[in-house]
């Protein structure tokens, strides 16, 4: 498991992969805090 208590994170998903808000959480948990978070479209 990661530890990122204390890291400020920047979070950029992918509509056809991962999305921003579900990455958010993850990082949430960890101990992160989220400070840019998106989903973007990659073609």
């Amino acid at each position: 498991m990661i530890d990122l208590t204390g890291k400020h994170v920047a979070v950029i998903g992918d509509r056809d992969g991962i999305p921003g808000p579900a990455i958010e959480e993850c990082i949430k948990k960890a101990g992160g805090t989220v400070v840019f978070s998106t989903t973007e479209c990659f073609v």
